[in-house]
């Protein structure tokens, strides 16, 4: 997950000019940037005095460049990072490209998030789906999906693999509009209302989709959604296996085997 080349950082104090990711010797030719750049704590303190916070440790970032703090204040911690020239300070979230997932030095010290990892599958509006593989394999998998999440997409190309990989299983497509994508919500009414095949890999190619009604799909995309908040799925692609385990991000066919194989 931890894809050095293929992350981005989000939520900036400052909005930074390329050459603020430049080595702050230009004579470093070391591939080992520790050898050339350092930060101690006090160092980072002294430059952090006005914050109000306190270092708790210093560790090179994910990304080449840059040190990860972690900082503490009125109780809470937190990551920040620092350019090597030192002259530069960002705060938010390294999220690797691949894998949509947030990736960070501090991994371990960090206080876990309280978010669910299984559900309660009595309530899952099911009846709402539509079904790839064999709809009547008592082998089910749920996934809650967004035909305009460019991930969704791609692992929509997973799950067809996937059926053809593993012929006994039923994939419950839980289509989960989210609000970021404002026309994904009339695509998902219309995959729910037809309940076909075609129509569900039209909407996950971005093709035309057939017309509907101003209320058709409105109730069922409705029944998906309230099920989605009340057991905190808010991200998608999000699968739910059989025994309620759920597995957040993109997952390739071979991915989603061993974690079939593995319950």
């Amino acid at each position: 997950m931890m894809l050095i080349f293929k992350s981005i950082i989000i939520l900036f104090l400052f909005l930074l000019p390329a050459s603020a990711f430049a080595a702050a010797d230009p004579g470093c030719k070391s591939s080992d940037c520790a050898s050339c750049h350092t930060l101690t704590k006090e160092e980072a303190g002294e430059l952090l005095k006005n914050t109000g916070g306190v270092v708790r440790s210093v560790k090179p970032a994910p990304v080449k460049g840059m040190f990860e703090l972690l900082m503490e204040k009125d109780g809470k911690q937190g990551l920040i990072y620092i350019d090597f020239s030192k002259k530069y300070l960002l705060q938010g979230f390294i999220v690797d490209f691949e894998k949509l997932q947030t990736v960070a030095s501090h991994t371990d010290e960090l206080p876990k998030l309280n978010q669910p990892t299984s559900v309660d599958l009595q309530g899952i509006p099911a009846k709402n789906a539509v079904v790839m593989g064999n709809p009547k394999s008592g082998n089910k998998i749920y996934v809650f999906t967004d035909p305009d999440c460019s991930y969704c997409r791609k692992m929509h190309t997973e799950l067809k693999k996937l059926v053809k990989l593993v012929p006994d299983l039923a994939v419950y497509v839980m289509l989960y509009p989210l609000p970021a994508h404002p026309e994904a919500y009339d695509k998902s009414r219309a995959v729910v209302t037809f309940k076909k095949q075609d129509v569900l890999d039209k909407a996950f190619n971005g093709k035309a989709l057939p017309a509907i009604g101003t209320m058709d799909g409105v109730s069922e995309i409705g029944e998906i959604l309230n099920y989605a908040r009340r057991n905190g799925i808010v991200a998608t692609p999000t699968v739910v296996l059989q025994d309620g385990t759920l597995v957040t991000g993109f997952k390739a066919a071979e991915e989603l085997k061993v974690l079939l194989n593995g319950k």
